[in-house]
Formats: structure tokens, sequence, C-alpha cells
């Protein structure tokens, strides 16, 4: 099995991922609380495509290593600068699922973009989730507590009903995600880490990225539904899109937050067309 080690880590994390075809490299950055197994179908078109795709699973998540400590984003996104050397990619795609446009967005503030071509933020939380007085259609913060206490009380139980929400499931259930989609979710994220569950939650929801928006300078994506009730697009994508320079922004029509599974074909036509750009 596939696995690269962060020795630069305080704790040694051991990052499983999946690399497949040949050419341009495209690293995909899944988003919470899931695993790589999210891009299902993204991973197969890509490498159709002509590209190389990577996919790994997030510290804590997956067949990843659980250290106890360091799941804030710099962390987080040592373990992708780990892989981008260890392989030696260069010419790099990456691209970034919501919680994942964080490694995305401090990747490029801690590593630069050397090794990069281009970036992708797909319903991503940059730059803001959280509801502040200079950020007024954030989420509540009394609602992002009341997230952590369930995680903290019964934290299987938060997960099986959190899937619902994230694909707009009463609305879009049968044509555009089944049932068992919301099971397969479940499953993955009740088999990661409870600590990292909680910990990576906690940087999602508090971390501020707006003063590390100048450091994307390299052409970007930005893909968004507008259905999206996990995260509104207001907080993210329309403002991630004003304050990165060199951007493209699509917004999908009804689209939830898991466009990446209700609205694939939609997604996958944007996102290989940037890729090729």
């Amino acid at each position: 099995m596939p696995f690269i080690t962060n020795k630069s880590a305080k704790e040694h994390v051991d990052i499983f991922y999946e690399d497949y075809g040949s050419g341009q490299p495209v690293i995909l950055i899944h988003g919470w609380p899931l695993s790589r197994k999210s891009w299902e179908q993204q991973v197969w078109k890509i490498v159709e495509e002509g590209f190389r795709c990577i996919s790994y699973d997030r510290r804590g998540f997956g067949t990843s290593s659980s250290p106890w400590g360091e799941y804030d984003y710099s962390a987080l996104a040592g373990d992708l600068n780990a892989i981008i050397e260890e392989l030696d990619l260069k010419d790099t795609i990456i691209v970034g699922f919501s919680m994942g446009g964080g490694e995305v967005v401090r990747y490029l503030t801690n590593y630069g973009s050397s090794r990069i071509a281009k970036a992708a933020l797909i319903s991503s939380i940059i730059p803001l989730v959280k509801q502040k007085s200079d950020n007024p259609d954030g989420v509540p913060e009394d609602a992002l507590n009341g997230i952590i206490d369930a995680l903290q009380k019964d934290r299987v139980g938060f997960l099986k009903e959190f899937s619902k929400g994230f694909y707009n499931y009463d609305k879009n259930k049968g044509e555009r995600v089944s049932e068992a989609q919301l099971d397969y979710d479940f499953t993955i994220a009740s088999f990661a880490s409870p600590r990292a569950t909680i910990q990576t939650a906690l940087a999602w929801m508090h971390t501020d990225f707006r003063s590390e928006l100048k450091n994307v300078t390299v052409p970007t994506l930005i893909v968004h539904g507008d259905a999206d009730a996990t995260v509104p697009i207001e907080t993210s994508a329309k403002q991630a899109a004003e304050g990165i320079k060199y951007s493209t922004y699509e917004v999908i029509k009804g689209a939830p937050h898991g466009l990446n599974v209700t609205h694939p074909d939609e997604l996958n036509k944007i996102l290989i067309s940037f890729l090729k750009k």
C-alpha cells in the first residue's frame, strides 16, 4: 500500500495516496469528514482525459495515520508538501474540495508556487466560514459550536445525519443522490479518527484566509453551487473570486455542497476544461 511519511511534522505522519495515469499531475484534496474516496466521480475522468491523478487521505482520515496533535492548516499543508516533494511533482494542479481549499491556500502561503501551475477550489470554505462583524454572511458561531458539541456527545449520530444537508437530500434524493450514498459517506466518516474529526472541524470553522488570498498567484478555478446550505456561497466562493487575482468563477445552478456527487457531469466539464487551458 502506498504511503508517504511526512518526517518534518512534530509527529511523523503516514499519508495514504493513490496515483493513477500519466501526464501533468493533478492532486485532489478531499473535504471534511470524508476521504479520497469522495472523488470517485472525478478520478476516472481526470485520468481518462490524459492527466496523472493523485488523491490522498488527510491525516486522521481514511487509511492515513492519526496523530494526536497538529490538525491546523499549516500541519495539513505540510502533508501536501511532503507528497509533492517525495513524488518530485512539478507543474502541478492542486484541487481542494470544501475544507481542502484551505490546504490549497495555506500551501501557496507557506511553500510558494514554484511547483504549482494552477489551483481549483470546489465548494470551498475559502476564505472564511465563520460569521463576524465584517463577514455577516458567514455561519453563526452558535451553529458552529453546536457541531462541535454534537461531535463530542455523539459523533456517529451527528455524522449519520450530516450528509443529508451535504447533498440537500430532501430535494435531490433518488435522481441525484441515493440513500446508499448517504450510507457510504457515513461509513467513511465514522471510520475517521474522532480527535481528527473534531480538530479539523475547528480548523475549517475558525481559520480566516482573507489575508492569504494575495498568495494565490496561479490561475485558479472557483466552483460553487448556489444552493449550498453547508458553506454559503456568499461567505466563500463569491469572496474568493473577488480576492484571488487570476480566478475563473463558475456557479452551478441548484447544486448543493456535495456537487461532486450530485452534479458530476457539470463539475467534470468545468474542471477538465480548466485543466486543459
